[in-house]
């Protein structure tokens, strides 16, 4: 049977499709329960002890600017400082994507925010996974996954390095501003990044079977380039290692341009600013249109995917005034590759469902180009298996998609039957 898909998705079908979340921060997308009730266990102040209270001074609808809208990580990160906290957390993270129809999920924090003396870098990294993997098996336990119907759930892990990040950060942090006090703060920051990076790679060879998929660069975006981290992505890059960065979303097109040529980013965080000629601010750069230009052009053709966040631009963006008037628009017009992500579901209090839901109301999106949008998520996804296996899933999720959507249109159509009926028996009376 050969389903129509040129109409409009709805939340309801939306939610049942197989989607992904590859730009999803632990730290930002607690359930506000467990944030109330592991502060309380661990005696972290709130400033509120509702959850009415916290959505109305901390995780709001919308923030004046992005420091407001960091302001509750200062909250999430002091009740992730031990693993139960953490390994409860990426196992509720993982069953509150699974509830909305997210089979692939790649989940990233910065360990270092989390490490001290009592919980080592080793012990941050396998609570996460064990929170992510007792929810996968959970899930994949179920008789549809196992007899093939549906496709299972994944899952990925992506280590944060930061951009900036002051003594007050962490307990590791200020341990190591204290060992390179010599040293100038750029330059601190960069070998922070080339430990996390040597660290990760390590326990990789301690732990293979954990799904740590890739580094991600992360914080302050204007005045910290990414080229001062060059010395851990290629680490990373030299040991096959995914590489995401966090660009064009407080800077301009350069910032994408050294993520891209110089940390070798496979996608990009945000990515907000490619498409605007007037964000170019290197005074050697005569034409800014045509750089620009040049750089979509070379990001199209390699697939660069854009991780894109639309709440959470808004958000932090003053300048964009409407979801319509979202870059988005432009990368689909230049047929980029895109995601939707949610970026932090607790502090832009979002889900996937909704990000997507959004989008094709804003943009006009039907069904044949969201699945399109929705099957790059797992393309481009840095899928901890081999390639084969990974092609296979793709093939499968697709085959998914097409299954649910024929199912939808069944049933839309078994609706409309019976109201004709009922219209017509109601005629004849």
């Amino acid at each position: 049977m050969t389903t129509d898909l040129d109409f409009t998705p709805g939340p309801e079908l939306i939610r049942k499709l197989p989607k992904t979340d590859l730009h999803l921060h632990l730290d930002g997308s607690l359930r506000l329960s467990t944030l109330l009730e592991l502060a309380r266990e661990r005696e972290v102040e709130l400033p509120s002890w509702t959850e009415e209270g916290l959505l109305e001074l901390v995780f709001k609808e919308s923030y004046r600017s992005l420091p407001e809208y960091l302001e509750g990580f200062r909250f999430t990160t002091a009740v992730l400082q031990d693993k139960e906290a953490m390994e409860r957390t990426a196992y509720e993270l993982a069953l509150d994507n699974q509830a909305e129809g997210v089979r692939y999920i790649e989940v990233r924090f910065a360990p270092q925010l989390h490490i001290h003396t009592d919980f080592t870098a080793q012990e941050v990294l396998l609570s996460v996974d064990r929170g992510l993997r007792r929810a996968m098996e959970e899930f994949n336990a179920r008789p549809a996954v196992r007899e093939g119907r549906e496709p299972p759930f994944r899952y990925g892990i992506i280590v944060c390095a930061l951009r900036f990040f002051t003594a007050g950060f962490s307990s590791l942090f200020r341990h190591f501003i204290l060992a390179h006090k010599f040293s100038e703060p750029q330059r601190v920051f960069a070998l922070a990044s080339l430990e996390l990076a040597r660290m990760t790679t390590a326990f990789l060879e301690e732990y293979p079977e954990v799904p740590i998929v890739g580094i991600d660069l992360a914080g302050k975006e204007k005045g910290y380039p990414a080229r001062d981290h060059w010395e851990a992505f290629q680490h990373a890059h030299q040991r096959f290692l995914g590489k995401t960065v966090h660009a064009g979303e407080a800077y301009g097109p350069e910032s994408i341009f050294q993520a891209i040529t110089e940390l070798h980013a496979d996608r990009i965080g945000h990515g907000t600013w490619l498409l605007d000629p007037s964000k170019v601010t290197n005074p050697e750069i005569l034409d800014p249109e045509a750089y620009v230009q040049n750089l979509v052009r070379f990001i199209a053709d390699r697939r660069i995917t854009m991780e894109i966040c639309l709440t959470s631009n808004l958000q932090t963006s003053p300048t964009i005034p409407s979801l319509e008037a979202h870059p988005f628009k432009k990368m689909l017009d230049n047929k980029l590759s895109t995601t939707f992500c949610t970026d932090n579901r607790l502090v832009s209090r979002t889900t996937v469902t909704q990000e997507i839901s959004k989008a094709v109301k804003a943009f006009g999106i039907d069904v044949r180009r969201l699945k399109n949008l929705l099957v790059y998520g797992f393309k481009r996804s840095f899928f901890p298996g081999p390639y084969t296996e990974k092609r296979a899933y793709v093939r499968q999720v697709i085959d998914y998609f097409d299954q649910v959507v024929e199912e939808h249109a069944e049933s839309r159509g078994g609706k409309k039957k019976q109201e004709n009926t009922g219209r017509d028996q109601g005629g004849s009376k």
